[in-house]
């Protein structure tokens, strides 16, 4: 703690002090009435502080977490665990990503390429790609149709990861479609 918060917690301890103090002196006739309702205040106090240090938290969860659309602007909320996700329509097919600046590429799981038509087992996994886990065999595929609400993208390249991966990945040559990415205030906002 600095110096500045040291004091304005001893300033505000010494006030409380002052108040209950006063309470207690005044209420002696009917002592158990006025604990009971400083506890009643009390617990009012604590809601509403933890309401406001809650709150960026709570309009996210009310929002859904997904994406909001404005003014040509897609708003993509910061999740608990730090990431954005987005959920696009992919060949007809709703497939959840995780947004991975760190990705050059949209990179799909074995079970979102079966989902969308694609036989894992038989497609040529003759690429390779560097992940902070080590390498990684990729198989090249061709999405007919990636939507975003209402923007559509017709013949986007993407790769099958030939390992395990938790959750498909849009990359940048997604991403760069975009005129502007900016991220602010806990969002992703996307400007086409």
């Amino acid at each position: 703690m600095t110096g500045d918060q040291i004091a304005r917690a001893l300033y505000l301890g010494i006030l409380g002090l002052a108040i209950a103090g006063s309470v207690l002196v005044s209420g002696r006739e009917n002592l158990n009435r006025t604990v009971q309702q400083a506890m009643i205040w009390l617990f009012i106090f604590l809601g509403v502080i933890g309401a406001y240090g809650l709150w960026g938290d709570i309009s996210r969860d009310v929002a859904g977490g997904q994406a909001q659309r404005a003014d040509g602007r897609i708003s993509v909320p910061l999740a608990r665990d730090g990431h954005y996700y987005l959920t696009l329509q992919v060949n007809g097919v709703d497939v959840a990503f995780v947004i991975d600046t760190g990705a050059s590429s949209v990179v799909l799981t074995q079970s979102d390429a079966r989902a969308l038509g694609f036989d894992p087992i038989a497609l040529d996994y003759n690429g390779v790609a560097m992940t902070a886990n080590g390498s990684v065999s990729t198989a090249t595929i061709t999405l007919d149709r990636v939507s975003l609400g209402d923007q559509t993208d017709l013949a986007v390249p993407a790769f099958v990861n030939g390992g395990t991966m938790d959750q498909s990945l849009l990359g940048m040559s997604y991403l760069n479609r975009f005129a502007h990415i900016e991220i602010s205030n806990n969002y992703m906002v996307l400007t086409r």
